[in-house]
């Protein structure tokens, strides 16, 4: 997260945004930090919906939109400079910064905000906020309400509406403008890199947190400050299990490794998966279970195409995997039959992708008016098919802890998709040829 911004990108947001208020007023706050230990935090990382109006980096701020306000409509609430606690804690934009910088037309100390609320909300038919998420925010905002509905004789309006904020601004961020195309293609490649070096690096004896390490160490270096979420590095039968993050175990000659990580780039994320041998060979059932996987994979992308149905690439997916577990004797029966039923759920009990952004699973409704909505150039998703064949009596041995997960991060565009991962080597011979040059 970076000073170095494009103020215009994101004064276009805020407009965008109180074009739908129609003279609402809307309150965003930004997440606080949190303590991991005693006196030890949580690295901060700003609220997705703040960040993404404002790009101001820190905590303890509150912005503030209010269309038609002549004294302005950006107000951001914020931390004060403080020479003594930058000493300690490192420097602050202060309230000359949040206007200097990050476009505020006016800033106030964030302890103001207390008493400064009752005039903003103060005749302002509606106020757009996403209630639940802070619980102290909420109660500030709803013990003001009650002040000003007390104080009606004398003339004044408290908001007679709250709306859900998100039902205007999670739709702005679903459709990524070039500025956040350019930013994700960043974030995969950079996560590409770091998979690449995963493959290079494993080898049987190693533990899972020692390819960890190797994995976000490349993110490191190509400037992302954390993960987008916590790593997965599964070995062995640990590839069965979806959200796996001990990331503790020995990794065995024979095992299958599946790593599902991505970086974080100025609050974009990536999320890729690859499953590979440790031993840098697929023995012949994991390579039979490995090319149906991405067989469902392959078709899955083909399937993603604006105006087509948002269901379409997970029904794409489900289709090749269940032909591909009756070829293996693993289902028997009518493909389609099987498919109606969800036989497959037994090996493959997730959907094949979900919206991906600033938040890892992001924002923006699915389905609209209770049908599937249709795809937009700009919107980004997973796609993420798997088999999963944890040891089990009825399951061939040759078949026991064969976990594999194979996801790629794709963007609608007007002709069809882009695989913003493809970096990361996901065809049988470039994943054995990449480990055998290690």
């Amino acid at each position: 997260m970076s000073a170095n911004h494009d103020a215009e990108i994101y004064r276009r947001r805020r407009q965008d945004l109180m074009a739908c208020m129609r003279g609402g007023l809307a309150i965003i706050p930004t997440a606080r930090q949190q303590p991991r230990n005693s006196d030890v935090l949580f690295p901060f990382r700003p609220d997705s919906d703040f960040y993404y109006l404002t790009h101001f980096p820190e905590p303890e701020a509150i912005a503030v939109l209010a269309p038609g306000r002549a004294e302005g409509e950006f107000l951001l609430f914020c931390r004060e400079k403080d020479a003594r606690q930058e000493t300690w804690e490192g420097r602050r934009q202060g309230l000359l910064g949040a206007r200097e910088q990050y476009g505020a037309e006016q800033s106030f100390p964030i302890g103001e905000f207390h008493d400064r609320l009752p005039n903003l909300l103060e005749n302002r038919a509606r106020v757009f906020v996403t209630m639940g998420r802070y619980r102290d925010f909420d109660r500030e905002l709803l013990r003001c309400t009650r002040a000003l509905r007390a104080k009606q004789r004398a003339g004044v309006h408290a908001p007679g509406e709250f709306v859900e904020l998100g039902h205007f601004l999670h739709e702005m961020r679903l459709i990524k403008k070039k500025d956040e195309q350019k930013l994700m293609r960043a974030a995969a490649r950079l996560s590409a890199a770091g998979h690449r070096r995963a493959m290079r690096s494993t080898a049987a004896g190693r533990y899972e947190y020692q390819i960890q390490a190797e994995l976000e160490y490349e993110f490191g270096l190509g400037g992302s400050h954390y993960p987008a979420y916590p790593s997965i590095v599964a070995g062995g039968a640990n590839t069965c299990i979806m959200h796996y993050t001990e990331n503790n175990r020995r990794l065995q000659d024979g095992d299958l490794l599946l790593i599902d990580a991505g970086a974080e780039l100025d609050c974009y994320a990536a999320d890729i998966t690859r499953t590979f041998p440790v031993n840098g060979a697929f023995s012949a059932p994991q390579k039979a279970v490995y090319e149906v996987v991405l067989a469902a994979q392959q078709a899955a992308i083909a399937a993603i195409q604006p105006n087509q149905p948002l269901s379409e690439y997970h029904t794409a997916a489900t289709q090749v995997l269940t032909d591909g577990l009756i070829d293996l004797g693993l289902l028997h029966g009518e493909r389609n039959e099987l498919v109606e039923t969800h036989a497959y759920q037994r090996f493959y009990m997730h959907r094949t992708g979900h919206w991906l952004g600033m938040d890892v699973h992001d924002v923006g409704d699915y389905k609209v008016d209770e049908q599937w909505r249709l795809l937009e150039p700009g919107m980004v998703l997973t796609v993420e098919p798997g088999l999963y064949l944890p040891a089990a009596a009825d399951l061939d041995a040759q078949w026991h802890n064969i976990g594999i997960r194979i996801e790629d991060d794709i963007l609608v565009t007007r002709n069809g998709n882009e695989n913003l991962s493809v970096d990361a080597p996901k065809q049988i011979a470039d994943i054995e040829a990449l480990m055998a040059d290690a």
